[in-house]
């Protein structure tokens, strides 16, 4: 039998980014997601937090205060083979800098796939953690992401100002 999942929350420190779900089971981080201020009421699981819970939480503390570039975190996000491979080169993607679908679809030696990496980078449960937020438009534009754009214009502008400080 398998253990419940484990649920924590962090609250980062910008209004735009509301409250973060962070959950894991026994081997890893499974979801880390932004919830929409509505969506936070009394049927959202009650704390219960685990070991790596509160590891994910004291790395988005330090790199949400730039002190942290990478996240060294055990992850067990469910997915095809495929989507683990592109979340894999996600998380190559170095801090304050961007990538665009090609270049991900080409560092998979697949580069006719942008379209399934596209689907696959939208179906990301590890927010923040698998950086899909750093992934654009070929053009340079900024393109869809689960948590809304407004949040990831402003993780973009929260790495680069950081990236200059490091």
């Amino acid at each position: 039998m398998t253990s419940p999942l484990a649920c924590d929350y962090y609250q980062p420190p910008a209004a735009t980014l509301g409250l973060i779900r962070i959950q894991a089971s026994d081997d890893g981080l499974t979801a880390i997601t932004f919830m929409e201020p509505t969506a936070v009421d009394t049927a959202d699981p009650a704390p219960q937090p685990n070991a790596h819970t509160r590891l994910c939480q004291q790395q988005l503390a330090e790199y949400f205060a730039g002190q942290r570039t990478r996240f060294e975190l055990p992850l067990a996000a469910r997915g095809t083979s495929f989507q683990q491979q592109v979340w894999r080169r996600l998380c190559d993607i170095p801090f304050g800098t961007t990538a665009s679908y090609a270049d991900i679809a080409a560092r998979l030696d697949n580069p006719r796939a942008v379209r399934a990496v596209g689907a696959a980078n939208g179906r990301n449960p590890l927010a923040i953690v698998v950086p899909c937020h750093r992934v654009i438009g070929r053009d340079g534009s900024l393109t869809g992401y689960a948590g809304g754009l407004a949040r990831k214009r402003w993780l973009l502008a929260h790495e680069a100002n950081h990236k200059r400080c490091n």
